[in-house]
């Protein structure tokens, strides 16, 4: 069966539900990996998602439920049984809180709606082989991976919503190491077709950063003056946005609640700096219309179909939305305002990271953060581990390596509060977050006083 097909089926034998909604995603991906300057593994894979969410009419209210599959449906049987599961599942839960009519079909129907999944192919890394065949051939022990993927999701409701939509997700990563493998680094980005990643470039980069790390320097723990460039900065944002929700605000539980209520309209910068989701940003567009596979705070199962757009969670260095289902905007009487799948900091200077070192007296320069956890939900503090080298800046220049890492203790709110200086936004890769995110665009940023708490001593 199709995944038109299978999403008709599932939705004509669930017609006598209050409601129902159908998601089948397939998504097609290559991948290479490289070790020792050595390349190790190629290979292509499909696989399919198959979401069920059934809406039933119970006591007090319209309860949901929702099971999901990656078997291969080899019959109407399976899809009746999915159906099924996900009814039984919706009874045992009771009302949902989050309850609301699903939303409507606006204008006509999809016009990509009847066509196939779109697949990648290993081709997808040509323009990354003479590059990498150039950096796998030079001095460095060369470490990588780069992975592409295009999911096609089809979005089928009761309430006569058919969408489709496909989203490529690619990324390249570089751990570089000296011949003796005392020394590495760590280097990223992010694309869609890879038509826009240097390797050369990225691995020059990698390498500078080892020449730096000829000299060793002993640091003790303290405040220190932090370049954070933007791969950090994607990391500790994204963290700031996922506390965003506004029932958590309004209900006093979060570091966006004030004593008068949710924090939106307080200003946390001079600096007009925006952070927002788009789903049209170029390079970095995502869904135009909301797809969720379970409600929790800010997201909705009973959204499917909304239209996302563009939210400016940080708007001129204020406070501006926070995230609120369809269901929660009319508690709170507020807008919905839906998450969205990236993530862009704008309002800087054109400063480079280059030129943000070339004018620091004294300082700390970060590669990447890692393993980040929330401290405090109150102030949003987080800590973590600096990765993959800290260099010291004295006089506009690197004069060495940090010997060792650190732990920080730092609130995420505050890297916008106290920012001293914000450079240029460019495409960029989180360490901590790649996994899951990948759309992010954020710009190097000065912290003054950036709390290095402990010694770490892993490298």
């Amino acid at each position: 069966m199709t995944a038109q097909e299978i999403v008709e089926r599932v939705l004509a034998a669930g017609a006598h539900l209050h409601g129902c909604v159908v998601l089948f995603r397939e998504t097609s991906e290559a991948v290479l990996r490289w070790a020792n300057s050595t390349m190790t593994t190629n290979g292509h894979t499909t696989s399919g998602r198959l979401t069920v969410i059934a809406l039933v009419a119970a006591d007090g209210g319209i309860a949901a439920g929702v099971v999901s599959s990656s078997a291969a449906v080899a019959d109407v049987g399976q899809l009746e049984d999915l159906l099924g599961a996900a009814a039984a599942a919706a009874r045992d839960a009771g009302p949902a809180r989050d309850a609301m009519p699903l939303p409507e079909r606006s204008g006509g129907d999809d016009s990509a709606w009847d066509e196939a999944a779109t697949e990648t192919s290993i081709g997808v890394f040509a323009p990354l082989a003479d590059g990498l065949a150039e950096v796998l051939a030079g001095p460095r022990r060369q470490y990588g991976f780069a992975s592409h993927e295009l999911t096609t999701v089809w979005l089928g409701t009761s309430a006569g919503v058919r969408r489709r939509w496909v989203q490529p997700t690619g990324s390249v990563e570089l751990n570089v190491k000296t011949p003796d493998l005392t020394c590495s680094t760590w280097t990223g980005a992010s694309t869609a077709d890879f038509g826009d990643i240097d390797v050369v470039a990225l691995a020059a980069a990698a390498a500078r950063r080892l020449e730096w790390g000829q000299r060793r320097i002993a640091l003790p723990v303290g405040r220190y003056e932090t370049l954070l460039p933007p791969p950090a900065v994607s990391d500790l944002m994204l963290e700031l946005v996922g506390s965003m929700d506004g029932r958590a605000a309004q209900e006093g539980r979060s570091a966006l609640a004030g004593p008068d209520g949710p924090r939106t309209g307080e200003r946390l910068t001079a600096l007009p700096l925006t952070l927002a989701c788009d789903p049209a940003a170029p390079g970095l567009e995502y869904e135009p219309f909301l797809t969720a596979t379970r409600s929790d705070e800010g997201i909705s199962v009973f959204d499917n179909g909304a239209p996302t757009r563009r939210v400016e969670w940080v708007s001129d260095g204020t406070v501006r939305e926070l995230a609120y289902s369809r269901a929660e905007a009319a508690e709170f009487g507020t807008a919905f305002t839906p998450t969205g799948d990236n993530l862009l900091l704008t309002g800087g200077s054109a400063a480079s990271i280059a030129d943000m070192v070339a004018s620091t007296e004294r300082g700390l320069l970060v590669t990447c953060l890692w393993y980040i956890r929330e401290v405090d939900p109150a102030t949003l503090l987080l800590t973590g581990l600096t990765r993959d080298g800290v260099y010291l800046v004295e006089s506009g220049e690197v004069v060495g390596e940090v010997d060792h890492n650190f732990r920080f203790n730092y609130s995420a709110l505050d890297v916008l509060r106290r920012a001293s200086e914000v450079g240029a936004t460019e495409r960029t890769l989180p360490r901590e977050w790649k996994d899951w995110f990948t759309r992010v665009a954020m710009p190097p940023v000065r912290v003054p006083e950036f709390t290095m708490s402990s010694v770490s001593l892993g490298r």
